[in-house]
């Protein structure tokens, strides 16, 4: 947690996962972001994975450093409350569709230079989700086993992550905007536009344009330079990867690969030296030397060589591994061991990923029980006095904590 965005209030109408990341990573640098639910929770109030005692961890922790504001949004006084709300702060991250009582244009009707995020599925309004985004892409169908052509899906939902984090860089940018111009405005984020641009962006879309056809499926194989899982005689799964020269040459003394690549070189006729294309292009060949030269060593034998030799290479693990690996977790200062979380539950959480040297890294605040800021939200936002808001809380409008 940094105090980087201190000053900064939004409005947070959301779920599952694009949309709240967003306010999370604007949260972890400062921001006071307000989220607003449904009375008793929203539809992903109960997203797995839960606790024994019901408890969703995906909302704790992808509402971590928030506050909680109840309202019953099914009534029209409750979403008028909200809609006061927005235009009071001005500023607003949601996933509800365009044309709903959260529209744009109906909000800024009262309030011009109003910013709303909206994370949508596809451009025209129609519905995605990370997981079909994924598919109509193209990766899956890059990804598994080199014996079976079905397409694989990703179980990371890396265009809901990287939504967001496009998201809270796009609400910061039209905030300078704001700043310097006085105007508004809505930026929307497709889900389909944040896969297929990111495809563009690594030149996936000219590379298919160009040659017609896509590339073949790899495994566990790195596209376009040596990379590839080996297994020790251990039976550890290792990755190792050499991106440049300096790491190929690493690899080839940490592995005295040299003999068998001379041998290679005169049969095909070719240097494997200073040309990566060269040696993907016979990356067969080569693997089968490295096979043969790390499956008689133990993956600690193996790990030490590499090292030695500045070549990048990591075990395969599983989480309840990775959780235990204190370079990732027990010795990494971006996580704390929380205890105040509303699942009761004591864990270590995450904090925001970046290191700014000379800042105070502060402990990961918790998320907020549901609807525990709804009195004060209502007062600070609106100038409701406590008469008011009991009001509110009295006829089902706004709700607090049990």
């Amino acid at each position: 947690m940094y105090n980087l965005l201190s000053g900064i209030t939004v409005m947070e109408v959301s779920s599952f996962v694009a949309s709240p990341t967003i306010g999370l990573y604007l949260a972890q640098f400062g921001a006071e972001v307000i989220r607003v639910d449904q009375i008793g929770g929203g539809q992903d109030f109960k997203r797995w994975p839960l606790t024994p005692e019901g408890h969703s961890l995906s909302w704790e922790n992808l509402n971590r450093a928030k506050k909680s504001v109840a309202l019953d949004l099914t009534k029209p006084e409750g979403r008028a409350v909200l809609t006061e709300l927005i235009q009071k702060v001005g500023t607003l991250v949601t996933n509800l569709p365009v044309g709903g009582f959260l529209a744009h244009e109906k909000l800024a009707a009262d309030r011009p230079d109003l910013i709303t995020v909206r994370v949508m599925g596809w451009p025209d309004g129609a519905i995605a989700l990370d997981y079909t985004a994924n598919a109509v892409v193209g990766y899956p169908a890059l990804t598994g086993t080199l014996a079976d052509p079905s397409p694989v899906n990703h179980v990371l939902p890396a265009w809901d992550l990287l939504t967001g984090a496009y998201g809270a860089f796009a609400l910061v940018s039209a905030l300078r905007r704001r700043d310097e111009t006085g105007l508004g405005g809505e930026v929307r984020l497709p889900l389909t536009d944040i896969a297929m641009g990111s495809a563009a962006n690594l030149g996936r879309v000219a590379e298919v344009l160009q040659n017609g056809e896509d590339r073949e499926r790899l495994g566990n194989g790195v596209y376009g330079t040596i990379g590839r899982d080996f297994v020790t005689a251990d039976s550890v799964r290792v990755m190792i990867v050499a991106i440049n020269e300096r790491q190929w040459q690493g690899l080839v003394r940490a592995l005295e690969l040299q003999p068998g690549l001379a041998a290679l070189e005169a049969r095909l006729g070719v240097s494997f030296t200073g040309d990566d294309s060269v040696r993907y292009t016979h990356r067969d060949a080569i693997y089968a030397l490295i096979e043969a030269a790390t499956s008689p060593l133990s993956h600690a034998a193996l790990a030490e060589k590499l090292d030695a030799n500045g070549v990048t290479h990591g075990p395969y693990k599983t989480m309840p591994e990775a959780v235990q690996y204190p370079r990732l977790v027990g010795e990494n200062p971006m996580f704390t061991e929380t205890a105040d979380n509303p699942s009761g539950f004591a864990y270590p959480a995450a904090g925001a990923f970046a290191t700014f040297p000379g800042l105070e890294r502060r402990t990961p605040a918790p998320a907020p029980v549901l609807g525990a800021d709804t009195r004060d939200v209502l007062a600070r936002h609106l100038s409701l006095d406590p008469k008011a808001i009991d009001q509110l809380l009295e006829a089902g409008i706004a709700g607090t904590p049990a």
